[in-house]
């Protein structure tokens, strides 16, 4: 059950799920100052994603019941829940859309460029994308050999740069 909802003062955390055979399926990343479980507190449900740091972190472990209470207290939060449950839904949508019949290369193009634009995992200061290739795969459903191949086609392409083992994308994105 769904007891406590989390928030991320530092660090990062990946919600995933693992399919039978061991493989990952990344949800999302979760960095500071965002937090995760209000979803399956507000379904009254059970968690449905296994949170795992990716570093060492600090999480603040709100219960179902001091949850309520807040969002009660401070009737605004209503709103800004709502929009977080909206956009992350509204991202799950985008991906859905981008996995079907469309090339590896037109998956990472389109996420990166999704990534970038939304500001999230990719560094605003040095244009880094802050996904290894693994979670990319673990993201998108393609084989990580699939996106190592991709990622050094379109760096033949000039669409994006490797610097030891490092991606970074152009400051005004991919084309």
């Amino acid at each position: 059950m769904a007891l406590f909802y989390y928030q991320v003062l530092n660090g990062r955390v990946r919600l995933s799920n693992f399919l039978s055979d061991g493989r990952e399926v990344l949800h999302n990343v979760i960095c500071a100052n965002e937090g995760f479980g209000e979803v399956a507190i507000l379904d009254n449900g059970l968690n449905t994603v296994t949170a795992i740091a990716d570093s060492s972190c600090t999480l603040l472990k709100i219960s179902s019941k001091r949850f309520f209470e807040i969002m009660h207290e401070y009737s605004h939060l209503h709103h800004v829940i709502s929009q977080k449950i909206a956009r992350e839904l509204h991202f799950k949508l985008f991906m859905i859309k981008l996995i079907y019949n469309r090339s590896p290369e037109e998956i990472l193009s389109n996420l990166i460029h999704k990534l970038n634009e939304s500001k999230r995992l990719v560094c605003q200061e040095c244009n880094r994308l802050m996904l290894t290739r693994q979670q990319l795969a673990n993201m998108t459903g393609l084989r990580v050999e699939t996106i190592i191949r991709t990622m050094k086609q379109m760096e033949k392409d000039d669409k994006l740069n490797i610097v030891r083992g490092k991606v970074f994308v152009p400051a005004d994105g991919i084309d």
